[in-house]
């Protein structure tokens, strides 16, 4: 256990159900060590980082009485919110937002949502930190369609966080439903996007498009996805978001073709090839749609990487993988299981064979472990 670490909102909070133990969870570990085995690799290396402070991005949910919100995650299988105001896996500036908008909306009086009710304003709050500048792009998310009435709260926001500040948007989610933030954003005031780099171009983040929640562990990732690329390869991505990984390997492959479905994401996308020279844009393709309608990208190139969703890898896709690999295959998982029953779909054919496993501690004290597991064609 790491005795240096205290949380006073546990329980009941269930953000960290492993607070204080080290590394990845004992399950998770196992079954590593189970898939190495079967595919002859040895034990499975497991990368840690800071535990104090790592997340970057945080969405929490406001609820509570009007002049009394609160900030924070569900009790487990309820709608009951924990307010969470000195949560230490956050980073610090985090929860100095959290506390100014909790400030503000009691000043201002706007209503909080109710579940059951689907009534009130104030539904979710989403924060995210950008590295370089040490500022907050800062989401509200409200039961209406447009963000006049929380106006005065929004100038309170503005006011209080001053050069804290990167940005405060509005989203409008008037969805009766467990969704977080609904699809329209409004930029209030300032930047569009995040900005942050992981050893290659700038890589653009607006407030909808996916972010990894431990920037320097995600750094890892990327950095050991690249190491496994060979110099002027011509590569395939598929779910490659905002180009972290994609964009970072310009400087070593001959040609990279980019898959993407989220709009937000090809939007960061769009922005980080437009800050490019000319000739590294002539090296980009962008093929926007789900991965299982863009598989054919994975043919006539030499590496594909594909970085899915919880769920894994779409079927076509994994198909198309197992039938006519390329010469190598690198998978970033977010979820053991998928890794586990995409393996078995990709050695089926006995063309590709599982070659090498990494794990990275990206969530700490939860079960969660983020794999990189490379895939070789059997010649």
């Amino acid at each position: 256990m790491n005795s240096g670490l205290a949380c006073p909102h546990r329980p009941p909070c269930p953000g960290c159900p492993r607070f204080g133990a080290e590394g990845i969870a004992p399950g998770a570990h196992r079954a590593l060590e189970s898939l190495a085995h079967a595919h002859g690799l040895p034990a499975v290396t497991v990368e840690s980082g800071q535990s104090a402070g790592f997340r970057l991005r945080a969405r929490l949910a406001i609820r509570g009485r009007v002049g009394s919100p609160k900030l924070g995650l569900y009790e487990l299988g309820t709608h009951r919110v924990v307010h969470i105001p000195t949560c230490s896996v956050q980073h610090p500036l985090i929860n100095q937002v959290a506390a100014v908008v909790r400030r503000a909306l009691a000043e201002t009086r706007v209503t909080c949502y109710s579940d059951k009710a689907h009534l009130g304003l104030a539904r979710h709050l989403q924060v995210t930190v950008e590295r370089r500048s040490q500022s907050a792009q800062v989401v509200i998310a409200a039961n209406c369609p447009t963000p006049e009435p929380l106006a005065a709260c929004f100038a309170l926001v503005c006011e209080r966080l001053g050069s804290r500040l990167h940005s405060l948007w509005f989203n409008a989610n008037e969805e009766r439903s467990n969704t977080i933030l609904g699809s329209t954003f409004q930029n209030w005031c300032g930047q569009e996007s995040i900005v942050d780099s992981f050893g290659g171009p700038s890589v653009h983040y607006p407030p909808g498009a996916f972010v990894q929640n431990n920037p320097e562990i995600a750094e890892h990732i990327i950095a050991h996805v690249r190491a496994q690329v060979p110099k002027g390869a011509r590569v395939a991505e598929f779910y490659a978001g905002v180009g972290a990984i994609g964009l970072s390997l310009l400087a070593q492959v001959r040609e990279i073709q980019m898959n993407e479905i989220s709009p937000h994401a090809l939007r960061g996308l769009e922005m980080g090839i437009a800050g490019l020279g000319e000739a590294d844009k002539a090296r980009i393709t962008v093929v926007p749609g789900a991965a299982g309608g863009a598989f054919s990208m994975a043919s006539n190139v030499d590496v594909v990487i594909a970085d899915p969703p919880r769920k894994g890898l779409d079927p076509e896709l994994t198909q198309q993988l197992a039938e006519n690999p390329p010469a190598r295959f690198i998978y970033v998982s977010c979820a053991l299981e998928s890794l586990q029953s995409d393996t078995v779909r990709l050695v089926s054919q006995g063309r590709l064979r599982l070659a090498a496993l990494s794990a990275f501690n990206l969530l700490p004290f939860t079960e969660h472990v983020e794999t990189i597991a490379v895939y070789d064609a059997i010649v």
